[in-house]
């Protein structure tokens, strides 16, 4: 399974980020598998934000669920991240992962930056 990461590299805040995973290799409908979000913000630790699992049932980090949204394309074999509004501290790299639990396969990430 692979992931590719897409979306855009700045974004004001207050406004909408939305970041595609585009999966090759598998299909994001197999069974107990779930497709995770995750970032990490400079000079700090991984952090997980959510997941769509292969039924379609999301689930998001109560820090974060007030402004996050993930769905899917299963037509296109994409799930999109949305996070609104954004604020400076989004700032990091986004990562989508996917595993039948603890994800073990990784997108490359892709820097994400919050400023006016």
């Amino acid at each position: 399974v692979q992931l590719q990461e897409s979306g855009p590299g700045l974004v004001k805040p207050s406004q909408t980020l939305s970041l595609t995973c585009t999966v090759s290799g598998g299909s994001i409908t197999t069974s107990y598998y779930y497709w995770s979000w995750l970032r990490q913000p400079p000079g700090k630790g991984l952090e997980w934000i959510g997941y769509i699992d292969y039924s379609g049932v999301t689930y998001s980090s109560p820090s974060l669920k007030n402004r996050t949204s993930i769905f899917r394309d299963t037509s296109k074999s994409q799930f999109t991240l949305q996070l609104s509004p954004v604020l400076l501290e989004d700032t990091a790299v986004y990562y989508c992962a996917a595993g039948l639990g603890y994800p073990d396969h990784w997108g490359q990430g892709t820097q994400v930056a919050v400023s006016s």
